[in-house]
């Protein structure tokens, strides 16, 4: 008798409140937020490649470090990608066997 009573105030408590979508997209907008402000100042180059590429004689040099690091960057990527889309078309067609 008493768990459902508490059951009821419990849900009305928690109508009371409003959603807890908005409490999270909230949460989820600040983080974000946060992020991006605080990785801004990010320096996201070794000690070691800064003293190797530093000065105006190592321009070719750092051009090929940089490239280096967009090529090993996409790889994931696009694994990432095209594993997403393999899932994609299998509920897709799981979809259309279940009509």
């Amino acid at each position: 008798m008493f768990k459902m009573e508490n059951r009821i105030k419990n849900k009305e408590n928690r109508n009371a409140k409003g959603s807890g979508l908005v409490n999270f997209f909230s949460t989820k907008c600040f983080y974000v937020v946060f992020s991006i402000f605080f990785s801004l100042s990010a320096n996201a180059q070794c000690a070691m490649c800064r003293a190797a590429l530093g000065g105006d004689s190592n321009v070719k040099k750092a051009e090929a470090v940089n490239n280096g690091i967009v090529y090993l960057m996409v790889i994931p990527y696009l694994l990432v990608a095209v594993i997403g889309y393999l899932i994609y078309r299998m509920y897709q067609s799981k979809k259309k066997k279940a009509e």
